[in-house]
């Protein structure tokens, strides 16, 4: 009955959602206390339902019970127990149910971390985000229930899909799901000031600690996929412009400008208008992903073969969203007052010309996503867009970003002077040209774009450093100095770091794809790889054929490495296990790939790669989240004055 228990609470959190979003929104336009009163213990009985459901999936994971179609689609008697429990979200429907629960957490989590808020705020918000989860539930319910029984139960599963069965299962789903459905937050926070009619720096104060929990899971989520892709598929690349990786970057590039936004709006008054449109974008192009993954119009590794009417619902309930809110938009917008005054040089000139160069990325990166499958749709032909588009476009747009991030923390609000900025920086950018083009010098050969990498990284930190000793020098107590400036700060300095190892791997990478027997040895990066031995080891799932390489530089020993070759017994499905030995300015890295046939003695084929710097990428993006997570823990958002002072005039406007 536990299968049967789980379909229950989804329909009774159908029911409950639907309620609380019908209740909570009509208590707020119509001053109904008693309605609002509802969103928060509403919220927290849809968590607990939604919850339910999906442990009582997990349990049939975990009890291998066959009988669930979609247990015996993805697990197997011989599957581990860690990922018989990840297999919950190996697949379409158990994702999906994970999505679910991620809302009902951000819901929950509003329910009690916004005492400060006003009620109308909260009862709005709450209510905007369930009637997305009504969507979604009813997505399951209709097309995709995770529990949907068997009349020929078989013996054992299918099994999880080999390229899953690793411990990045465990952890990146999940993660990235919290920062894709987290940019609901946000989005249900400006259509909330948008039935309210004020866009006011209050809302821009209660919306951007929000805004930025998701953006810092996102930011890990997509690190997490990056480095799990470079170490599981044995192809050593951290990023490959693949459509579903490009549908998580999306909402993470229009996030990234949404927070700067929301600063100026909350500071200035200004690009109100503007930060809603940002919002709204960014749930839909989260959304735009689920469809994307689930739709069946992508060829990915990461994509879920579903049925393509499952992708029409999602479609239809995509327009629903972003129709619904782009007239409410269109509606109120013009009522939106205009903000305080600012001059071509200033801070909001700069945080405003970032915005536009984000935007423009994230639709450049849009165009090269979804081109191919118009083209397709329309029957007119197959074309395909790969990495050189997504480089040669992408990077000369976020080039001026890196640029233009460090005048913009420099420049004052309102208005400033190019003279006054340059006399501030100009030693600064010599000491980064300085530094970058030695240090081009100094790796070994010439290369322009490296240079231009790191010296725009070096400008980056020497920035940050700089204004870091001016807060230092020009406040009595360092302690004084908001944790958000600490959290600014880290997050770019976070950046350049990413854009160094970005920099140096691109710039300096060597690799061969060599045919090794027992005892050869092949040079790459200054390091010599020999092969020692293939010997077999046995899996609680797979065989593996397990290689043994020596790596020595200068005739002295630097370490022992073990790939593998695995293959799976319930679909014999071959699967590279690279071995990495990781080091503060390289990787070194062997994968091992087919055996080849042979009249002598046998042979396999093996990828050896030397990537200098390589682990600064994923070390860059955990700074960026801490310095996220710094700037969110400000404690003018846990201010309540404010809060009672926005309440008396809400009240105002709805009464």
């Amino acid at each position: 009955m536990i299968p049967e228990l789980g379909h229950f609470s989804l329909m009774l959190a159908l029911l409950v959602a639907l309620i609380l979003g019908i209740l909570s929104i009509a208590g707020g336009q119509r001053g109904r206390a008693d309605w609002m009163a509802l969103a928060r213990p509403g919220a927290q009985v849809l968590w607990l339902l939604t919850g339910f459901s999906f442990l009582c999936l997990a349990y049939s994971f975990y009890t291998n019970d066959f009988s669930v179609a979609y247990v015996a689609e993805h697990s197997n008697t011989q599957l581990p127990d860690i990922y018989r429990i990840a297999a919950v979200w190996g697949g379409h429907e158990g994702s999906l149910l994970l999505w679910l629960v991620m809302l009902c957490t951000w819901m929950m989590a509003i329910s009690l971390f916004s005492r400060q808020l006003p009620d109308v705020m909260v009862s709005r918000v709450l209510g905007v985000m369930a009637l997305i989860a009504v969507g979604f539930m009813l997505f399951m319910l209709i097309t995709s229930s995770p529990f949907v029984r068997l009349s020929d139960i078989p013996a054992n599963g299918r099994d999880l899909n080999p390229m899953l069965q690793d411990p990045g299962l465990v952890f990146h789903p999940p993660m990235l799901y919290m920062g894709y459905v987290g940019m609901s937050v946000p989005f249900a926070f400006s259509i909330a000031a948008l039935l309210n009619g004020r866009l006011d720096a209050a809302w821009a104060r209660w919306t951007r600690p929000w805004a930025t929990a998701a953006w810092i899971c996102l930011t890990i989520g997509i690190a997490m996929g990056s480095w799990w892709a470079y170490y599981t598929l044995g192809w050593g690349g951290w990023w490959f412009w693949d459509p579903v990786e490009n549908a998580s970057f999306l909402p993470w590039l229009v996030a990234t400008a949404l927070i700067h936004s929301l600063a100026v709006t909350e500071k200035r008054g200004l690009f109100r208008s503007w930060t809603i449109m940002l919002s709204l974008i960014a749930f839909s192009l989260s959304l735009l992903g689920t469809f994307l993954v689930r739709s069946g119009v992508l060829t990915s590794v990461h994509a879920f073969a579903s049925d393509p009417k499952r992708g029409v619902f999602i479609l239809l309930f995509l327009a629903v969203v972003v129709g619904s809110s782009l007239l409410l938009f269109a509606a109120r917008a013009g009522k939106v007052r205009a903000g305080g005054s600012f001059t071509l040089v200033s801070r909001e000139s700069f945080l405003l010309l970032n915005n536009v160069l984000l935007t423009t990325a994230a639709a450049a990166v849009l165009l090269g996503t979804i081109y191919p499958l118009i083209i397709d749709s329309l029957n007119l032909g197959k074309l395909s867009v790969g990495p050189p588009y997504f480089n040669s476009v992408f990077t000369p747009i976020m080039l001026p970003v890196l640029f233009f991030m460090v005048i913009g923390s420099f420049a004052r609000w309102k208005s400033d002077s190019v003279a006054e900025l340059t006399k501030k920086l100009r030693p600064v950018m010599i000491l980064s040209v300085l530094l970058g083009c030695g240090a081009t010098l100094l790796a070994g050969h010439w290369s322009s774009l490296v240079a231009l990498g790191l010296t725009l990284a070096i400008w980056i930190v020497l920035g940050s450093l700089l204004q870091i000793y001016r807060q230092i020098k020009d406040t009595v107590s360092w302690k004084s100095t908001p944790i958000s400036f600490w959290g600014m700060h880290a997050a770019h300095i976070g950046i350049a770091i990413c854009v160094v190892g970005i920099t140096m791997v691109k710039g300096y990478e060597t690799e061969k794809d060599v045919r090794m027997a027992v005892g050869d040895t092949v040079e790459v990066g200054g390091y010599s790889f020999k092969l020692m031995n293939i010997g077999e080891r046995p899996g609680p799932n797979y065989n593996a054929d397990v290689g043994t390489v020596e790596v020595t530089r200068n005739n002295q020993p630097v370490t022992t490495l073990h790939p593998e070759k695995r293959t799976y017994f319930s679909s014999t499905m071959p699967m590279t296990e690279a071995a990495i030995d990781s080091g503060l300015t390289r990787d070194i890295y062997v994968s091992l790939g087919e055996k080849l046939e042979s009249t002598g003695q046998p042979a396999w084929a093996v990828r050896v790669y030397h990537k200098p710097f390589v682990p600064w990428i994923w070390v860059g993006c955990m700074f960026m989240a801490l310095g996220g997570a710094m700037a969110a823990l400000d404690k003018r958002y846990r201010k309540k004055v404010a809060a009672r002072l926005a309440l008396s005039d809400i009240k105002g406007v709805t009464a």
